[in-house]
């Protein structure tokens, strides 16, 4: 009997083992992926997401969101 419950504590291990391997590897593809893409396009766009020196001359850094009021309908069906 002490054998059975031996095997199934040593596969519980290696499930857990792999679990980690497994998901290191597919979290570093996406990671790469997704945003190692998305970088290369930003920088050759030039887009820039936040600005990396700060800027003495603005007084904030808030900007502007530019709204326009919608039809009454639009409100109470936006889902």
């Amino acid at each position: 009997m002490s054998f059975f419950l031996g095997f199934k504590h040593g596969m519980k291990e290696f499930g857990h083992c792999i679990t980690i391997i497994i998901n290191t590897a597919l979290l570093f593809f996406v990671y790469i992926i997704g945003v190692g893409i998305t970088s290369i396009f930003a920088k050759l766009m030039r887009k820039e997401f936040f600005p990396k020196k700060p800027d003495s001359g603005k007084k904030t850094y808030w900007e502007k969101l530019e709204l326009g009021k919608e039809e009454e309908d639009y409100y109470y069906r936006q889902f």
